[in-house]
């Protein structure tokens, strides 16, 4: 059955992809649809065809799935931040871990029995503590809106809320509306600071505070199951890592290229009085080898290597030099934490290709509630 753009089409949606676009066919011909949950049918309207599949926005469901609920958000569609608050919170987690699973297996060639349940946020909504506005000028109304970007399009959906982000952050949104960037293309950043945490404006810093103390223990279980004696905690930024983990293992080292967050880093350290690591200013493939080399102890008259290697990095995974000098220097665990799970397969299997690293488990974290997002933290071991 061809399809064309402007065709109508009532659809069966069969599964619910990594990304959160429900999945239906026409004739075997994959059409992706949002806003959608499995199981339902609905009518659709064609937005864009390929070679193998189309793109269609939701026009109406025609039957509903149980799991289908009533969106908190009143910009929830538009608005391109959330792509779930149309599902049962519950379902949002088994949904997510189906995806992992099936991304996990797919790219990484990983058992779906690696990835643990998904751990749930106590706070579905009003978790964030990080978001960033954007004013657009609007020609045809003549008024300059901010909000987020629409889920359809690059235009701003005007918003005087956020759902999702904490109440502190929705009075600096009335506050930034009320005085509001004099032009548009001006993004806004908006940020509740960790209590007791030093981080510069442009640092990273965990975005939900309640569910950041069940990374923690996940990391720190980890580290002592694997028996770490020392942790290089790479790309370390302020440091959150090593400091938390700080008591269960002897000695660590954060390296951070950021010259400001590694002083933040020290400040934080030096707050809580640890006293059993330090913080250095330098590049990863620089540093690594000599570090490893450092924390090698001598165990009955041989090498033995019990340091383990924290992998915090950013949504575009790590850089393939960083991965290269992991397989080449073989710590004794590698702990890899990610909130893109397509990235961290992919680098996974490079990791562990030629059977260098094994796979323990994937547990995944719910640190993104009603949107696509999800946090993974892996635990990796040297093969002997």
């Amino acid at each position: 059955m061809p399809l064309k753009i402007g065709d109508k089409i009532n659809l069966a949606i069969h599964d619910l992809a990594f990304g959160g676009e429900g999945v239906g066919r026409i004739d075997e011909f994959v059409v992706f649809v949002p806003f959608v949950i499995t199981g339902e049918t609905v009518a659709a309207e064609i937005t864009e065809v390929k070679k193998n599949f189309a793109r269609a926005k939701l026009l109406r469901v025609i039957t509903p799935a149980p799991e289908r609920v009533v969106p908190e958000c009143e910009y929830f569609g538009a608005c391109g931040g959330c792509q779930y608050q149309h599902i049962d919170y519950a379902a949002q987690l088994r949904f997510k871990h189906k995806q992992i699973a099936d991304l996990f297996e797919r790219v990484g060639k990983i058992s779906p029995e690696k990835i643990q349940s998904v751990l749930p946020c106590p706070a579905p909504y009003g978790y964030r503590n990080r978001i960033m506005i954007r004013s657009q000028w609007n020609g045809p109304a003549k008024k300059l809106v901010i909000g987020f970007i629409r889920a359809d399009n690059q235009f701003v959906e005007d918003i005087e809320e956020c759902k999702i982000a904490e109440p502190a952050l929705n009075e600096q949104i009335k506050e930034v509306r009320a005085n509001p960037p004099p032009k548009g293309g001006i993004k806004v950043v908006l940020r509740v600071q960790p209590e007791n945490w030093e981080v510069p404006p442009d640092s990273f810093f965990q975005n939900n505070f309640f569910l950041l103390p069940k990374l923690v223990a996940t990391v720190r279980e980890f580290l002592q199951a694997a028996g770490a004696q020392h942790l290089i905690d790479l790309y370390c930024g302020v440091g959150f890592f090593g400091i938390e983990a700080a008591d269960v293992v002897k000695s660590f080292v954060g390296v951070e290229y950021d010259q400001l967050a590694i002083k933040a880093a020290r400040q934080n350290a030096a707050l809580r009085k640890i006293t059993n690591g330090e913080f250095v200013a330098a590049k990863v493939e620089e540093i690594l080898p000599a570090l490893l080399q450092k924390f090698s102890v001598l165990a009955d008259g041989q090498l033995e290597n019990k340091t383990s290697v924290i992998l915090d990095p950013p949504r575009k995974g790590c850089w393939p030099e960083t991965l290269e000098l992991l397989r080449q220097t073989k710590p004794a665990q590698v702990i890899y934490v990610s909130c893109h799970p397509a990235t961290m397969a992919r680098d996974l299997n490079i990791l562990c290709a030629d059977g260098v690293f094994e796979l323990s488990r994937v547990q995944p974290l719910d640190m993104f509630p009603q949107t696509q997002h999800v946090e993974c933290v892996a635990d990796l071991r040297r093969r002997n």
